[in-house]
């Protein structure tokens, strides 16, 4: 009962912090089956929410997700709502049957932002079997990485110094 009393409570901080435009937040979604089973620890998430937080940004949120192309769609939407910020998923870009990262993330983005997935792939030669997306759901920047530890990392930093600028631009600063 405690994790659902701070998850709310972090929901609800994140939600009256929406319109700070200095701060920087984002939320971590891993997506796995072998996480929510208990059977692997979330080495990626956590990854992820120490890279984020050391470039400057308040991580607000942070979820567990099974694979699949609803689980994922629903827990973006869930995320996305009164929330203006970076969502960073981790898990399910591969080849295999159950990666289905992408496919759950595109039934959520009004606007696909292919220049930062590219940037991403670029990061090391296994990047090019990554077939995460990139894109903007309302005030939202949402980013599919790689479930690996170092390949979620890699990826967010390979875009960690346009991000928020592209925020900025995203919740209205004019900056040209």
């Amino acid at each position: 009962m405690a994790q659902s009393e701070n998850h709310d409570e972090a929901a609800h901080d994140s939600q009256s912090r929406v319109v700070d435009s200095d701060a920087l937040l984002a939320k971590v979604l891993t997506v796995s089956d072998g996480v929510v089973a208990g059977d692997r620890e979330d080495r990626s998430g956590a990854a992820l929410v120490s890279s984020l937080t050391s470039a400057g940004f308040e991580v607000v949120e942070h979820r567990v997700v099974a694979d699949g192309v609803s689980s994922v769609a629903e827990s973006l939407s869930e995320m996305i709502s009164d929330f203006a910020g970076l969502i960073i998923t981790t898990g399910g870009t591969g080849f295999t049957e159950r990666d289905l990262t992408p496919e759950g993330t595109l039934q959520v983005i009004e606007r696909s932002a292919p220049g930062i997935a590219e940037a991403m792939r670029l990061t090391n030669p296994l990047g090019r079997l990554s077939r995460g997306v990139a894109g903007i759901a309302g005030k939202t920047i949402i980013l599919n990485t790689p479930g690996s530890t170092a390949g979620c990392v890699e990826c967010f930093e390979a875009v960690a110094d346009v991000v928020p600028h592209a925020l900025r631009l995203l919740h209205g600063e004019r900056l040209h």
